[in-house]
């Protein structure tokens, strides 16, 4: 970018550094790093929801019922982020300049609404079952819900360590995570029903669980609706980047900062810098990598504005 932009037509340098897309965070596992715990989470629980809702049938256990409802929307909320994390790799092309990554934020809101909806049915029919209540298979809910903690801490496991850089592969931990407490509930439950005899026990913990589910997925809601939203991701200090740009040597003013999520892992920044003795190549290279690195941002683009009487119209700073 020239470095001789002192005439009076003030010229704006666009100068877009964006170096390696797909690793926004620098040490973020790229989501196909999970296709394969994906692929066994789904499958294990599948079975789990089929053998679940099977004998929660034949025990006539609600509880056991609401354990097969809440994971089987993990397992839809699985399919759904692990379509989202392979469309988030898709190159851009056409309309969609920025690829299909924002598709992991739709994921994790379908997720949140999935998980809701979920949670209404059983919890009606948990009600219903309050005003009159019936025998349950005990020992058969023990057993079925037992192997559903084992298989819901294991799919847990595979998903642990990414939890902390996509909200998608949190989800989908928060979602396992849960569903083995859940599982472990609903044995204790059967066990207190067997020595007591109390089958308002199963409705009432089935009421729990959709509860649980509420709780769990309030904060995958909430986050995903302020991504949508082109909220700044959580734990973007915006004052010290706004800091930090204004303290560049050569920078006399900036505005129109704007910093978005493009997808659940990667953030994007744009913002106008008043430099009157203009920039080069070098220092819009740096500041760009010095965001990535120091402030997680992996699309920096940067508009220099050598003249700050120019009266560029986005100055104010309730101008989007």
């Amino acid at each position: 970018m020239a470095d001789h932009d002192h005439h009076g037509h003030h010229q704006h340098n666009h100068a877009s550094h964006s170096h390696g897309h797909g690793q926004a965070h620098g040490h973020v596992h790229t989501p196909a790093s999970f296709g394969k715990a994906f692929a066994i989470g789904i499958t294990l629980n599948i079975a789990l929801v089929v053998a679940e809702a099977t004998y929660g049938y034949i025990g006539n256990s609600t509880a056991l019922l609401a354990d097969a409802g809440h994971n089987l929307s993990d397992v839809l909320g699985l399919v759904v982020a692990w379509g989202a994390s392979i469309a988030a790799k898709r190159a851009p092309s056409g309309r969609f300049t920025y690829g299909l990554r924002a598709s992991t934020i739709l994921a994790a809101l379908a997720n949140a609404v999935f998980l809701l909806v979920a949670t209404g049915a059983i919890g009606w029919e948990a009600i219903l079952r309050l005003q009159h209540p019936e025998p349950v298979a005990g020992i058969t809910v023990m057993v079925v819900a037992g192997i559903g903690i084992l298989i819901n801490g294991f799919t847990a496991l595979l998903f642990a360590r990414g939890r902390k850089d996509d909200l998608n592969i949190e989800g989908a931990y928060l979602h396992m995570a849960a569903d083995a407490a859940v599982s472990l509930g609903v044995v204790v439950s059967a066990a207190l029903i067997i020595w007591t005899g109390w089958l308002w026990l199963d409705p009432v913990t089935s009421l729990v669980i959709c509860a649980t589910i509420l709780w769990s997925t309030t904060s995958l809601l909430r986050g995903s609706i302020d991504m949508s939203m082109a909220a700044a991701p959580r734990g973007t200090d915006l004052a010290a980047i706004r800091a930090f740009l204004l303290a560049r040597p050569g920078v006399s003013g900036i505005h129109d900062l704007h910093v978005w999520p493009i997808s659940t892992t990667e953030t994007a920044l744009t913002c106008h810098l008043v430099m009157p003795a203009g920039s080069g190549d070098a220092f819009l290279v740096e500041t760009a990598q010095i965001l990535k690195t120091t402030y997680r941002i992996g699309h920096t683009t940067l508009q220099v504005e050598t003249h700050p009487d120019n009266g560029c119209a986005l100055a104010p700073d309730d101008v989007v």
